[in-house]
């Protein structure tokens, strides 16, 4: 089945609009991966995991590191038939509060000569209650181990003197169903969303996230991570950087995606013609490793970093695993990758990590670092 979706999207789904392209292939995931007689058929394409890479994070025990960003199962329809191409997690969402349809299509874009997206979605999805619903109906049904991030935004009619509650709003909904929740304030396709990235604003809204989640799942620390941009200035890194430290958040995910075209071999015509919107793909991963690296050193050791940004190969999720980084994510990878691509990079991650004699993924944690 996965040479299938290789050779379908070579063939096919590169040829037409990319969010068709999208549904498509997420379509045929969940049918070909989805339902539970597939299980065991995946498992065995996909073959035993490396105890290598087993980690524990967050309080959360990981059969790896490597999970699937938010923005590909944006309504939790997924996640299980995800799991089972190889992520060792899903990052559900964004989520908002209320349902929206998000900004007008077209409004994702394929930069093949990038390796890379353009996107200005605009947090299009079902809203909470619909998604909560979802990973209600899945953690009561299935009984497969599955680690699944929610990661929450703020809805596009929400004004800034209503974020917090909108946010708290949906903590309260999809708290209880998530292995770890993040804030996202780092979208630039909601109007002043990256606003709420200054810390004397985001400090309110993460304090009373936080309190929001302890009432929703009284007897259970949910981890609350904050999702940062890689376009912030190092000053502005390093105020977040302090300020998770201050509120005890549980970590930073970094980054999402750039406004930046700088260094883009696409003609300056095709962006032009394109629009607006954030970049994804190979153009971040230089930036997205520097902000791991600047993270690591502000917030010291034992601070959880999860990396997302041009994450391609192996060797870029081991080299953001050394700069620092727990947890790795990718999306943009795994569009151009194909249904093999997490399975490969898990088997040639572990190989790294083994000639290099770490017998954990917790070993090498910062070990460049650590010099």
């Amino acid at each position: 089945m996965g040479r299938m979706y290789d050779l379908l999207f070579r063939l096919v789904l590169r040829r037409i609009p990319a969010e068709l392209a999208h549904r498509f292939a997420f379509a045929l995931i969940r049918l070909a991966a989805g339902p539970a007689a597939a299980g065991g058929l995946w498992a065995a394409l996909r073959g035993q995991r490396d105890p290598v890479l087993r980690t524990r994070v967050l309080g959360i025990d990981f059969p790896g590191p490597l999970g699937l960003a938010a923005g590909f199962d944006k309504d939790a329809e997924g996640a299980r038939a995800l799991a089972r191409l190889g992520f060792d997690f899903v990052e559900v969402g964004t989520v908002t509060a209320l349902p929206q349809p998000g900004n007008p299509q077209p409004r994702l874009f394929r930069l093949p000569d990038d390796r890379a997206l353009v996107n200005r979605m605009g947090f299009n999805n079902s809203g909470a209650e619909v998604v909560g619903w979802r990973l209600r109906r899945l953690r009561a049904t299935d009984g497969e181990p599955l680690v699944i991030g929610v990661n929450i935004g703020k809805s596009k009619v929400a004004t800034a003197d209503q974020a917090i509650d909108d946010y708290v709003r949906s903590t309260t909904i999809l708290g209880p169903s998530a292995d770890y929740l993040v804030v996202n304030v780092s979208s630039p396709n909601t109007p002043g969303l990256r606003d709420l990235q200054q810390v004397e604003v985001l400090e309110p809204l993460l304090t009373a996230v936080r309190e929001a989640l302890e009432r929703a799942v009284p007897g259970r620390r949910v981890p609350l991570l904050v999702k940062i941009t890689t376009d912030l200035a190092d000053e502005d890194i390093d105020a977040v950087a302090d300020m998770a430290v201050r509120l005890g958040l549980d970590g930073v995910v970094a980054t999402n995606t750039t406004t930046s075209r700088a260094g883009l071999t696409t003609p300056a015509a095709t962006l032009a013609e394109i629009g607006a919107g954030g970049v994804s793909g190979r153009p971040l991963a230089a930036s997205a490793l520097a902000v791991v690296r600047r993270l690591r050193a502000r917030m010291g050791p034992s601070m959880t970093i999860v990396s997302v940004g041009g994450i391609e190969t192996a060797q870029d999720a081991y080299q953001r695993i050394r700069a620092g980084a727990s947890l790795v994510q990718a999306y943009t990878g795994f569009i151009y990758g194909g249904a093999r691509w997490p399975t490969r990079i898990n088997r040639e991650l572990a190989a790294l990590l083994r000639a290099d004699g770490f017998s954990s993924i917790a070993d090498a944690v910062g070990a460049d670092a650590r010099g």
